[in-house]
């Protein structure tokens, strides 16, 4: 293994970040002429445009251009795929703040005022805000409700010892990125275009900028260094202004730059989905859950967006961690009078982990049990250590061998015992298969030996017991321990997606030039690819440069989303690079007469046999002989099957898994709270970087719980959003943070082949905050003895109102 994988080296743009040298879209030098956008926005939720009067927007200082539907040369659409998103709006508003018209100005101040001074007026209709309305009037994105099931439920639950009912609803959460939505597009000859966007889908931008300007996506480049943060809300959210650039700047042949306030931001863009989840489940005295039935409502917004996939992630993790033997999952895609939403951390999972986890404490509180006790009755069973899964070969057979000494079969298995289920219990589970609800067996299942090594690592049981020690002395403080696990699913669900490209040039002196299809949103992408393709030429770090994301160099990339992107592009640029060395190795191998497979890379030399040479010397010397040392690298995921229609086949290549607990401490007098200390013992695998692994982890917890705690979206009986600034939706800041905050990692190498066995650590960390609600849940449980209900977000005036529910106020 070469020492440029697995070190934890710091993130590659922090001097740059903390300095402020790091370079945004609103950073780009502003070209010559450039104009500045802004949209015109409906104050309606629902209606029918009656008058639309722009005269005076016309007349506006500095303004250019003004444009309508009418006016847009090609396509009208921006949408992720399913054509119902126009750029602007044509007869109808569905939202407040959905685009009317656009604004094309000498300046960005003057853009926003002059759209402003628009005369508007509509035929006002009742818009659908709720649940309730949308059912009422079968508002939808598809026709009746999608089910998924596994053994018969109803059966279950009418047949087990006991049984509950219950609901939780869960709001949205706004992305709240440091740098807003922004795009620069600058017309070329020919009529081509160039585009900068802060995106997360450079190669949808190019999609939808070339049908909006009538030209093949070969005339259309879109360039991302990187974003001020995206979490899911710069997967399709930029599209609308990449296009309104590219639009203007072909119609006036000057550039055209846009970028939202972070209030118009808040009240254009999309959210996490909020959902209501009913639940019906059937368990028996040691709280195993016999059969559980659950009804997912989520409301979508105006437009489809992503909202298909992400309810249908919402279902496919409806079980987390829990072996269902009986389960029925229907969801409910509402189409309502808001601003869509979108894609978030855990694109729906989330939500899913959320309504089992209520489940789960809803029973331990019903049977007097520890929820821990109860969360670990119901696991899926332990697979044994060191197994293969996921399109690596057999254990029996290793993994071909080449000549950079990548890691075999062997070195895995070599590092785990392979021994028996170590969870009382888990061999009877295993007898009849370990299935989802959707049918995916699980089998690198492993929060059995995490769980009770994280018992003993966070001191859970002497915590309990002084919880409920100071929970019997103090009646106005309660403290609350909350734990919870996760099972996230790793890939994409639209299968094609699964898949990643690279462009690797080795220079003449031994440099190394790396371009792939992943953004940097300050994730840790490009630190980790850099480090990658350092191992595979045995070289120095600061010997990698890798460039802008750009659809000229990689092209038909997908999102940087699902948690795929290290996976994905790591495993390209391996290949890419691979390609590079085994050629500059025939190279040496010929000159020095020995075999090819006995070249090795290491250190930042070549050595073959007792000869060896300097990387930068063997470059040259593959120069010199004419031998190319540029290669591109293409990867797809394996083993992928999966029919969403019917709810079955393998979604996901593996499974990253994860415990936490929090402790918080509750004013019961006033719903007042704090987070007094989290635990995390998550699992990345063989991590590429711990050091940014467990600040994923850290950040991930923090966003998780503040969706549950104080982040609350609330929209008026008119549609109009009214938490849309810092100074009305609270985020967790620093002051939030959890005074004691211990993170580490599970040290077990991924049994499936993934890059030098690491895990995905962008998405499933989000899950641990879910621990802080559970914790929350308990110090209230504590007033009384009415089980708590506990809606999220959190709030301290929902706390205060579930203190006085289980006093029975």
């Amino acid at each position: 293994m070469n020492d440029q994988v697995r070190k934890p080296l710091p993130h590659d743009a922090a001097r740059l970040h903390v300095t402020g040298e790091a370079r945004y879209i609103d950073d780009i030098p502003t070209p010559a002429n450039c104009l500045h956008l802004a949209f015109g926005v409906s104050p309606v939720a629902r209606g029918v445009i009656t008058s639309l009067d722009l005269d005076p927007v016309r007349v506006a200082p500095g303004v250019v251009a003004v444009l309508l539907a009418a006016d847009l040369p090609f396509e009208n659409d921006t949408s992720a795929g399913a054509h119902d998103e126009p750029l602007l709006a044509v007869e109808r508003v569905n939202f407040v703040g959905q685009p009317i018209f656009l604004v094309a100005a000498t300046s960005h101040h003057a853009a926003r005022f002059a759209a402003r001074q628009a005369v508007m007026a509509f035929d006002e209709e009742e818009p659908i805000l709720t649940i309730e309305a949308a059912l009422a009037a079968d508002s939808r994105f598809e026709e009746g409700p999608r089910v998924y099931a596994k053994g018969d439920a109803a059966a279950a639950i009418a047949a087990a010892p006991k049984r509950l009912t219950g609901r939780i609803e869960m709001g949205g959460q706004e992305h709240f990125y440091l740098e807003g939505q922004a795009a620069l597009a600058m017309p070329q000859e020919g009529g081509d275009m160039i585009v900068s966007s802060s995106t997360q889908h450079p190669t949808e931008i190019q999609h939808k900028v070339a049908e909006a300007i009538g030209k093949p996506m070969h005339a259309v480049r879109v360039e991302t260094r990187r974003m001020g943060g995206g979490f899911g809300g710069k997967e399709s959210q930029g599209n609308p202004l990449a296009v309104a650039c590219a639009v203007v700047a072909r119609q006036t042949g000057r550039p055209a730059k846009m970028r939202y306030d972070r209030d118009d931001d808040m009240i254009i863009t999309g959210k996490r989905h909020d959902f209501r989840i009913d639940y019906a489940v059937g368990f028996d005295e040691t709280g195993r859950i016999h059969g559980v039935d659950f009804v997912q409502y989520t409301r979508c917004g105006w437009s489809q967006d992503l909202s298909l996939a992400v309810a249908d992630r919402a279902m496919l993790h409806a079980d987390n961690a829990y072996l269902l033997e009986n389960a029925r999952i229907e969801s409910h895609r509402l189409k309502t009078n808001m601003c869509s939403a979108t894609a978030y951390r855990g694109f729906g999972g989330p939500q899913g982990v959320v309504g089992i986890e209520r489940v789960v404490d809803h029973i331990a509180h019903e049977l007097g049990l520890d929820p821990v006790k109860v969360r670990q009755v119901n696991y899926y069973a332990d697979a044994p250590v060191g197994g293969v899964v996921g399109g690596a070969a057999p254990a029996a057979e290793p993994l071909p061998r080449d000549i950079s000494n990548r890691e075999t079969q062997e070195d895995v298995t070599s590092r785990g015992a392979a021994g028996a289920f170590p969870v009382e219990g888990a061999a009877v589970k295993a007898k009849g298969g370990q299935t989802t609800p959707y049918g995916q067996e699980v089998v690198d299942f492993l929060l059995g030996r995490l769980t009770e090594r994280f018992l003993e690592t966070s001191d859970y049981a002497a915590r309990r017991a002084a919880v409920d020690e100071w929970n019997d002395s103090h009646p106005v403080l309660k403290k609350g321990l909350g734990f919870s696990p996760v099972k996230f699913g790793i890939s994409f669900t639209l299968t094609h997606l699964n898949q990643a490209g690279a462009l690797v040039h080795v220079y003449q002196d031994g440099s190394v030039h790396l371009n792939h299809g992943g953004t940097e949103m300050g994730q840790g992408l490009f630190l980790k690819v850099a480090q990658v393709a350092a191992s595979r030429f045995g070289i120095d770090l600061g010997d990698v440069k890798i460039t802008a994301t750009d659809t000229a160099k990689v092209p038909n990339t997908s999102a940087t989303a699902a948690s795929s992107g290290t996976d994905l592009n790591g495993m390209a640029v391996q290949a890419a690079c691979d390609t590079i060395r085994d050629r500059i190795a025939g190279v040496v191998a010929e000159l020095h007469q020995v075999a090819v497979e006995t070249v090795r890379f290491e250190g930042g030399m070549v050595l073959a046999g007792g000869n060896e040479m300097t990387f930068a010397k063997a470059a040259q010397l593959a120069y010199e002989a004419q031998v190319s040392l540029s290669a591109t690298g293409h990867y797809k995921t394996p083993d992928l099957a999966w029919d969403r229609i019917r709810g079955a086949g393998r979604p996901f290549f593996y499974f990253a898994h994860g415990a936490a607990l929090t402790e918080v401490v509750v004013d019961t007098l006033t719903g007042e709270y704090r987070i007094l200390r989290a635990d995390i013992l998550h699992d990345a695998g063989s991590s590429l970087n711990p050091a940014i692994d467990i600040g994923q982890i850290e950040g991930g917890y923090v966003q998780g719980a503040g969706w549950l705690t104080t982040e609350e979206l609330v929209w008026d009986g008119k549609g109009q959003l009214r938490t849309h600034a810092p100074s009305t939706y609270k985020i967790p800041a620093c002051g939030d943070r959890p005074r004691v905050f211990n993170v580490d990692l599970w040290d077990e190498p991924n049994p499936a082949a993934t890059i030098y066995r690491s895990k995905a650590v962008g998405e499933p960390p989000f899950m641990h905050g879910v621990s802080a609600l559970m914790a929350l849940s308990d110090a209230v449980a504590a007033c009384g003895t009415a089980y708590p209900a506990l809606d999220a977000p959190a709030t301290p005036e929902r706390v205060l109102a579930a203190v006085k529910r289980v006093r029975g106020v």
